[in-house]
């Protein structure tokens, strides 16, 4: 007689994964799609018919205001004035001069006080016209220019003598006064009486040697000869 088979009889038995194996994936049923990874964390995906979303636009300037029909747009104060003279403790200077800042003497407008490279140029230029004009053509001329507030050597490269106390150029007996007696007050006690007359001009802010001192005078370049006609100008 016939027996039914056994159900489980030449069924073979799956074998047991072995330790470690990841296990398999079942495979998917007829009909179902794969499913699809979830997005990254943070990234929604858009919806169908989303646009992304866009930038808001930057703030831009306001346009200029226009002023009403018949109406000016009010202009901006005016700067603050510069002060004067006598805000600084400076007092104005008279017409035609200026307050030199440099040395801290009002000087006529144009002329500037004499560097000290021009005034020691004037000193050696003074020998090669000497011998030039034989000594005494030099004194010659000396006392022709002494009127003009002058010596030789200064005429030639520009430079004129100025007495700040009064304001002019000096004239004959006070330019007598300065090449004479100033000349012989430097050289009186010889290399010492010389060598602080250089000091004092190359120290004072006036760069005024010793017979300046003497004679009260500081030297001006005068390139535009201003002062040819000052004091008559100003008498």
């Amino acid at each position: 007689m016939n027996q039914p088979p056994d159900p489980g009889m030449g069924i073979p038995e799956p074998e047991p994964a072995a330790r470690g194996d990841a296990p398999t994936e079942a495979p998917p049923l007829d009909g179902d799609a794969p499913a699809e990874a979830p997005p990254p964390h943070g990234d929604a995906p858009p919806l169908d018919g989303d646009a992304p979303a866009e930038a808001p636009p930057l703030p831009t300037a306001p346009p200029p205001r226009e002023a009403p029909y018949g109406e000016a747009l009010p202009t901006a104060p005016p700067p603050p004035a510069m002060g004067t003279y006598e805000e600084y403790g400076v007092p104005a200077p008279p017409p035609g001069m200026y307050h030199d800042t440099e040395s801290g003497l009002t000087l006529p407008q144009g002329v500037q006080l004499a560097s000290h490279g021009r005034r020691i140029g004037a000193y050696f230029l003074a020998i090669p016209l000497a011998i030039v004009t034989l000594g005494i053509g030099y004194v010659i001329w000396g006392l022709i220019v002494w009127a003009r507030g002058q010596t030789p050597a200064l005429q030639v490269l520009g430079m004129r003598c100025w007495r700040p106390e009064d304001g002019r150029v000096p004239g004959f007996w006070w330019m007598a006064l300065r090449e004479v007696i100033g000349s012989i007050a430097t050289s009186i006690l010889g290399i010492i009486t010389e060598l602080t007359s250089f000091i004092l001009f190359l120290a004072t802010r006036e760069r005024k040697a010793l017979h300046d001192y003497i004679a009260g005078t500081v030297v001006l370049r005068d390139p535009n000869k201003v002062l040819d006609t000052w004091n008559t100008a100003t008498s």
